[in-house]
């Protein structure tokens, strides 16, 4: 069955994107040196480094020092195989091409979901270069998740890119005159000119929405539950990336559901 090389192709991806959350922050090599224990600061052996499976095999701990890894390299590892099954059973495999691409879009998006989890930053290292590929991919290559069919194409690209970036300064200018503080980050802002480029102008309307959604609700939840205040600052990208995924996978019926109601 072909999910099942897919699972294992998208967790060594995610092992490799443990790497660049941890180390694109840090303006760190993500190619060298090889991956090291963080405690003991020992290699990690290749055997050891098998996704998922070898850290059930450790019981989540390094070999030489027994101190205990992160729970969220299996994590990282299991969410990137998953949704790249989700991409294979969601688009077919009639194009490897746009198969490739949406593998690619939904391991940046798990990359900046942790590393602004982390240090509330989308590194630009990430985004610049992300949004001309996201038009020239979109532009040539990738459908409207939205329509199933027509090829997303420049117009709809650029409408994306431009509903992205443009809507969420807008909200930067606002905030900044109203509150007299950031109300957006300038991260937030290229990112969701990115997801724009491969998503269309539906895709930002609706990762806004779910993101705010999501973004709304665990905060709240935080605040009742761990004692936070009401003016602390939350990361916005991990839930447009969460809004992202949603609108990657599901958008089309969410559309067609709320118009038909």
């Amino acid at each position: 069955m072909i999910y099942l090389p897919v699972f294992f192709f998208g967790a060594i991806i995610g092992s490799f994107l443990n790497v660049c959350i941890y180390r694109v922050p840090k303006d760190e090599s993500i190619v060298r040196p090889a991956s090291r224990c963080m405690s003991c600061g020992s290699p990690i052996r290749s055997y050891d480094n098998i996704p998922i499976l070898s850290y059930i095999i450790l019981q989540g701990k390094c070999r030489n020092c027994k101190e205990k890894l992160s729970f969220r390299y299996p994590l990282v590892e299991f969410l990137n195989a998953a949704l790249y099954v989700l991409v294979l059973r969601t688009f077919g495999a009639d194009s490897p091409l746009i198969l490739a691409v949406y593998f690619l879009f939904v391991s940046v998006l798990i990359v900046i979901f942790f590393i602004d989890m982390d240090h509330q930053i989308i590194p630009n290292s990430i985004t610049l270069p992300g949004i001309p590929i996201a038009i020239i991919l979109g532009s040539t290559i990738l459908p409207d998740p939205f329509s199933g069919h027509e090829v997303l194409g420049l117009k709809g690209s650029l409408a994306g890119f431009a509903a992205g970036g443009g809507l969420f300064y807008l909200v930067a200018i606002l905030g900044k005159a109203v509150f007299k503080k950031d109300a957006m980050g300038g991260g937030d802002i290229k990112m969701m000119a990115m997801v724009g480029g491969v998503l269309g102008w539906k895709g930002v309307i609706l990762t806004t929405f779910m993101g705010s959604l999501l973004g709304s609700v665990i905060g709240v939840s935080l605040i009742m539950l761990k004692g936070r205040e009401w003016g602390s600052r939350i990361p916005f990208g991990p839930y447009l990336a969460a809004g992202a995924l949603i609108s990657l996978f599901w958008g089309r019926d969410i559309f067609r559901w709320y118009f038909h109601a």
